[in-house]
């Protein structure tokens, strides 16, 4: 089955879907996993909970998300994608009981207010524009339950002089000022204003990668 995908003025990966899962590691140097592993950590997962993943890729951590998670108490873990090409790969190659995708824009998503317990997002917020940041945000806000959380991993203001070079030559080399919105720092303030609390800076990987907690609080209703 072929997945078509979603108009979108953000930037799409349908291009690298067949070696994506090849290159992330080693475009991550290998802290992939230890990344990961840390943002699921902080999404204080119980298995009946409903998880969504914003821009999943291929789905590798939807993925590991199921894994804590109890199809039979009602937990799922849904990710979405509005590369087509990415979302085929992740139901040929992940999709399980508590584990399924489909194709969405982060900034129209198609679910109920109110509707999941954790929203989770890993390297996607750079490769949309600012317009397209704040519309995502408020999705993810008026997704989430009350009280639920929001996980981000993402480039963010580089900490060291490795974590600068990288993070400029990805905006100019890549020719996307997307990139250059996120090193300026500007997901803290948009995620606050799309109504959820200042973001927690948990932990910096490589010198730009940034882990940020927040939460929905608790009597806001979408």
């Amino acid at each position: 089955m072929s997945y078509s995908s979603i108009p979108t003025r953000g930037r799409t990966l349908d291009y690298a879907a067949g070696v994506y899962d090849i290159l992330e590691p080693w475009v991550m140097f290998g802290f992939q996993e230890k990344i990961n592993r840390q943002v699921i950590d902080h999404l204080e997962i119980e298995p009946d909970h409903r998880i969504l993943d914003v821009g999943c890729g291929t789905g590798v951590v939807t993925r590991m998300i199921s894994e804590k998670l109890s199809p039979e108490k009602g937990g799922v873990a849904i990710g979405i994608d509005a590369a087509g090409k990415m979302i085929q790969g992740a139901v040929e190659k992940r999709q399980g009981p508590a584990c399924t995708f489909r194709t969405a824009a982060a900034e129209a998503l198609p679910f109920e207010n109110d509707s999941f317990d954790s929203v989770v997002s890993t390297l996607f917020f750079h490769h949309i524009q600012m317009d397209l940041k704040i519309r995502a945000f408020a999705e993810a806000f008026r997704v989430l339950k009350p009280g639920g959380r929001l996980v981000i991993s993402d480039m963010h203001v580089p900490e060291t002089f490795l974590g600068a070079l990288i993070a400029h030559a990805s905006r100019w080399l890549l020719f996307q000022p997307q990139i250059g919105e996120n090193i300026r720092g500007v997901l803290p303030d948009l995620i606050q204003e799309a109504g959820f609390t200042y973001p927690r800076l948990v932990k910096t990987y490589l010198g730009y990668i940034t882990l940020f907690v927040s939460k929905k609080p608790v009597g806001l209703t979408s």
